[in-house]
């Protein structure tokens, strides 16, 4: 019971510094002592801290240590054990070249179509194209992404004629500037990617729109780090095109989806249907046409 009501803020408690860590909260049955760290998570004095509040896990919550990084899962309050549609958090533990895939690795693999551990421009185009981007778009987010990311997974120092990606060393390819929920190893870290939405979620929506992001832009950049500002831009651009929300709200769970790349595969899928429906339309539609025009002629 203590364990899973650590790190609670509780109404009027969020004050309280005292050299012991309980408080016996009065009027509670049998006197129930939960457990309240040494610390404050906000101070008036500083809005932003007042603003800009971290995740705390609620007492039910079954996400624990969320300020551990998870190598192969990508955890959440809602989702402890990562995807389990299709068990894809079981099987895309093991299907890289590296045994087992930990979760940055994950996030590209849906381009690593083959599976030999290499990423080539033609593969970003095709998995692109997937989705239903038009030519140019494809050919143009996959130069920016090969172009920007080859270099640091390579393993000489020489430059790659090819912008190929290596998928062992994509790790390599974290950058600053973000939200810190991959760390420098490419695991995944809980408390980092619910901080996303406790800080800029205005108004609990269970997601980001434009406006959320842009404060989650600014809020993040560090200072000087003018590739870290720029690839955050255009990675989180890129997510909202891919998900195109109807209401405009990026969904947490389908963000989430990106970082283990789960996401990818759904709406290659989703599109693939899509297709599939208007071909099929396309198919009953033309006898009618024909049988028309024929009556008219």
């Amino acid at each position: 019971m203590s364990n899973q009501l650590d790190n609670v803020n509780l109404p009027g408690m969020d004050g309280i510094e005292s050299s012991d860590d309980s408080t016996t909260i009065a009027g509670s049955p049998d006197g129930l002592t939960i457990t309240q760290k040494p610390f404050k998570i906000a101070i008036a004095e500083q809005l932003v801290t007042e603003e800009r509040r971290p995740f705390l896990p609620p007492p039910a919550s079954v996400l624990h240590n969320a300020g551990t990084a998870r190598a192969t899962l990508a955890a959440s309050h809602e989702k402890p054990n990562g995807t389990t549609d299709k068990n894809y958090a079981g099987t895309h533990q093991d299907q890289t070249v590296l045994i087992p895939a930990f979760v940055i690795q994950q996030h590209v693999e849906y381009w690593d179509t083959d599976h030999d551990g290499i990423i080539w421009p033609q593969d970003t185009y095709i998995g692109c194209r997937k989705w239903g981007w038009s030519p140019p778009l494809a050919a143009l987010v996959a130069f920016i992404i090969n172009f920007n990311l080859s270099y640091p997974t390579l393993p000489g120092f020489l430059p790659d004629p090819f912008f190929r990606i290596y998928v062992n060393k994509i790790y390599k390819d974290k950058h600053g500037s973000d939200s810190m929920t991959y760390d420098n190893e490419g695991r995944f870290k809980p408390q980092n990617f619910e901080d996303i939405f406790a800080k800029y979620d205005e108004g609990d929506k269970g997601g980001l729109d434009v406006w959320d992001f842009l404060r989650f832009w600014k809020g993040q950049r560090m200072v000087f780090d003018f590739f870290g500002w720029s690839a955050t831009f255009l990675e989180w651009t890129a997510t909202y095109l891919l998900l195109w929300p109807d209401d405009g709200i990026m969904r947490k769970e389908d963000i989430r989806g990106v970082y283990d790349g789960s996401i990818f595969y759904k709406k290659a899928e989703e599109y693939e249907r899509k297709k599939k429906m208007r071909q099929g339309q396309r198919k009953g539609t033309s006898p009618r046409l024909i049988s028309m025009a024929q009556k008219i002629l």
